[in-house]
């Protein structure tokens, strides 16, 4: 198992945010991952935003715990860069890091510090 980074073709705006893929996506509840939205697909307000998945709606979309009221809309366009969203952290597999160097924070299993950048 090992999720990848897919093209945005909607997002759905409200107090949290459902993103639906260009394809069937593998994400999970619980992970964590971020948006990167270009100029020209609007909503510049979600770019770089990370939050954890919260459900599932269907085979294509994730509803993340990220609010965007109040934002532009969504536009799909053909330019180059396309909005993608994209997993934060490794594999989820392994045991889980109860005795990370920040044990305040929550972990996934197999998880390690997080070095994206932000």
């Amino acid at each position: 198992y090992s999720p990848r980074q897919y093209f945005i073709s909607a997002i759905t705006q409200g107090p949290t945010t459902i993103v639906t893929t260009a394809v069937d996506n593998d994400y999970v509840i619980g992970q964590l991952v971020r948006l990167i939205i270009p100029y020209e697909a609007g909503i510049r307000g979600l770019n770089g935003r990370q939050g954890y998945v919260i459900s599932l709606p269907a085979a294509d979309q994730v509803e993340i715990a990220i609010s965007s009221v109040g934002l532009d809309p969504f536009t799909t366009s053909t330019a180059r860069n396309q909005p993608q969203i994209l997993p934060i952290g490794d594999v989820n597999n392994g045991q889980v890091n109860a005795n990370g160097p920040f044990v305040t924070q929550n972990f996934i299993p197999g998880s390690f510090i997080n070095i994206s950048p932000a």
